[in-house]
């Protein structure tokens, strides 16, 4: 338990801080590229295009078409932010990079509310 807390601790360091994204945005860039681990049939690391897949479907199962804004709140306005999160992890030791690894690899990936607002409906028809 005690590693959880210290986790936790420093994850919302990290976000006082950078000051851009609020400590939930940084937990579920975490929880989301856990996921995506999870589901491998070995653990790897992960691309960034892979990762944003991952965030793509835990915010839509978390969020539904309250996704983008939920992401808004925390701070997050583009994938690109979610890049900038991970990277920050990455400075702090929580996450490790490959040399290939660059932000450009989360830039323009989905737009937030035609991915979950406009067709949140028509995904579930």
């Amino acid at each position: 338990m005690q590693d959880k807390s210290r986790i936790l601790v420093r994850i919302g360091s990290v976000a006082d801080r950078h000051g851009q994204y609020r400590a939930e945005a940084y937990f579920f860039v975490l929880e989301a590229l856990e996921k995506c681990v999870t589901n491998l049939p070995q653990r790897r690391h992960l691309s960034g295009v892979e990762l944003l897949d991952g965030v793509r479907r835990l915010g839509k199962d978390r969020f539904g078409p309250m996704a983008g804004d939920v992401f808004a709140a925390w701070g997050v306005r583009a994938t690109v932010d979610f890049g900038h999160i991970v990277f920050h992890l990455v400075e702090d030791g929580l996450l490790r990079k490959t040399p290939d690894d660059c932000l450009a690899d989360f830039e323009n990936r989905f737009d937030f509310d035609e991915e979950f607002a406009e067709n949140y409906f028509h995904d579930k028809a």
